[in-house]
């Protein structure tokens, strides 16, 4: 029996109107309209051509190995069909509908195809959504290119106007953020479902395309040569389909680009121990990485492994060796590919992100076995790094890590981004480095006392929030009240302005708050997640703060 014979008993048994094949997309099936995938992996050329050869008659055969669009029916079982076969942009399609076959359902050729004769149109019954939907080689090919084109178009946009990240929602005309605030592109018509699925799916990776079908969200990197690399997140909603593009440039920021300190610097040229580079999510972990790895790349001779998802710069061999692996494309996850990298003989490995206890348990090992190892956390500060990881393990093995991160620790940088007075944004960074009183404090699980050692190691290269903000403000780079709304310790970060004759009436006018509720100023955590950006200065009063 042809293979194809399983495809068409479940368009036949769920009504539908058609089944189609594309090379390095996955079989879909096609019903009101909807395409719905019937298998998990993308077809390559050969798999489709292996589908099709079973079933075709001997000219449409000929076509087909010459490359040319090819229209036949054929019958089985479960009735007669029309197929419609086309290379189309490199990529062969194929459309199989229900069709008026004259043959017995017996499972041979229905009609056969005169060999000088041009195949006639296959009478493929389509409703409109399934017509102005999909991409599919029945015309609307060139459809899915100019969706492509217009997203090409939106990112290009983005580039042009310096903007971090494009937001694509149905109803709404597209948003890009602009140094921390959203704006909306409105000479740009709104987006309605079937637009935006059109668009999303034309930069969209073939597994990726699946992922979104099953899960209704899925991450992917898509470059525009020549202009920039983007990290992509596109998503169902309430309203529909959705997209989330950040920029990572093309052009690898360097370590003196981004203003990072000497004592900093000094962490890449170690041979063995963990780094940690945290914030919350868009505070420029990914580039401050980057410079990190770039810097390596320039002055050591090792072998670098990368694990991303997805890969976002791309670090090209100079005088290290680099590997690039993206979890879910090139590895099933974190964990395995970090366990997989012992044996690949590394020196130094980046880990994207330190998501769950196994991950993290490897990294520590593997820092503390003779590997230099970079990796990431969603924290906000250096002592509630730390916290966040050893409170990963469970009780009866917290003072086993303690002992093991007193060791492996080198570094953390915990950043932040403000907005730049005249436009842009800069970071501040809180630096804790590893001497004999940090690492007594880790083991002892006393870090709530580190922030009184940073504060008296200035000298070596330690810097608090507070300094790294108020020397911002010195610099003029940014507002006092921006610097004011990042502080942790608001309290302490005033007295610092008021020392330096800075009007500080905005923090006592946060600290009253309406109808008398107190707010930052008194001490309440700033906890927005979005990095904080020059929109987001809503006070949160202290009781919110507290109950998270």
């Amino acid at each position: 029996m042809p293979q194809l014979d399983r495809f068409l008993s479940v368009m036949v048994g769920n009504h539908a109107e058609a089944i189609v094949l594309i090379e390095g997309d996955v079989a879909t099936l096609h019903k009101d309209g909807v395409p719905r995938p019937i298998t998990k992996q993308p077809l390559s050329a050969a798999q489709l051509m292996m589908l099709l050869k079973e079933i075709a008659p001997p000219p449409a055969m000929k076509q087909l190995d010459a490359g040319s669009p090819a229209t036949f029916d054929y019958a089985n079982g479960d009735g007669a069909f029309t197929v419609k076969t086309a290379l189309t942009g490199g990529r062969w399609h194929a459309s199989i509908g229900m069709g008026n076959a004259d043959a017995e359902p017996a499972g041979g050729v229905a009609v056969e195809l005169e060999e000088a004769e041009e195949p006639e149109e296959p009478a493929i019954p389509t409703t409109p959504a399934l017509q102005s939907r999909l991409s599919v080689v029945t015309g609307d090919e060139e459809r899915m290119a100019a969706a492509k084109a217009d997203m090409d178009e939106l990112l290009k946009m983005l580039v042009q106007r310096k903007a971090s990240d494009l937001h694509l929602r149905c109803g709404e005309p597209p948003l890009i953020r602009v140094d921390g605030e959203m704006i909306r592109i409105d000479n740009y018509p709104m987006l309605d479902n079937d637009t935006l699925e059109a668009m999303l799916r034309g930069i969209m990776p073939g597994k990726n395309r699946q992922e979104f079908a099953d899960k209704s969200d899925t991450d992917y990197a898509y470059e525009i040569e020549g202009l920039a690399r983007f990290r992509c997140n596109a998503l169902r909603e309430r309203k529909g389909a959705a997209g989330v593009f950040r920029v990572i440039p093309t052009n690898v920021a360097t370590v003196e680009q981004l203003g990072l300190s000497q004592e900093v610097q000094n962490l890449c040229y170690l041979s063995k121990g963990l780094v940690l580079v945290t914030g919350p999510t868009g505070s420029g972990k990914s580039t401050t990485l980057c410079a990190l790895v770039d810097l390596v790349n320039r002055v050591r001779t090792d072998h670098v492994i990368t694990i991303e998802d997805p890969i976002e710069f791309v670090h090209k061999n100079k005088k290290c060796l680099i590997t690039q692996r993206q979890v879910g494309v090139h590895t099933q996850s974190f964990k395995s590919a970090l366990r997989a990298a012992l044996r690949e003989d590394p020196d130094i490995i980046l880990v994207g992100e330190l998501r769950d206890l196994e991950t993290v348990s490897i990294a520590i090992e593997t820092a503390e076995t003779g590997h230099l190892v970079f990796g990431t956390l969603h924290t906000t500060t250096a002592p509630s790094t730390i916290d966040r990881i050893i409170d990963q393990f469970s009780a009866d093995r917290q003072d086993q890590i303690r002992v093991m991160l007193s060791e492996s620790l080198k570094g953390v940088i915990s950043q932040s981004l403000l907005p730049k007075i005249g436009g842009g944004r800069v970071a501040a960074r809180e630096i804790l480095l590893s001497i004999p009183a940090v690492s007594n404090l880790i083991r002892e699980g006393k870090t709530f006392q580190l922030m009184s050692v940073m504060q008296t190691s200035r000298k070596i290269g330690m810097v608090t929030l507070n300094d790294a903000l108020i020397e911002l403000v010195d610099q003029k780079m940014v507002e006092p009240r921006d610097a004011f709304i990042k502080a942790q310790d608001k309290t302490g970060f005033v007295m610092m302005l008021k020392n330096r004759g800075v009007d500080v009436s905005f923090a006592e006018d946060d600290a009253k708050g309406p109808a008398g509720v107190p707010q930052r100023g008194s001490g309440a955590v700033d906890m927005r997640g979005d990095g904080g950006g020059a929109g987001a200065k809503t006070p949160l009063p202290k009781n919110a703060a507290t109950k998270r």
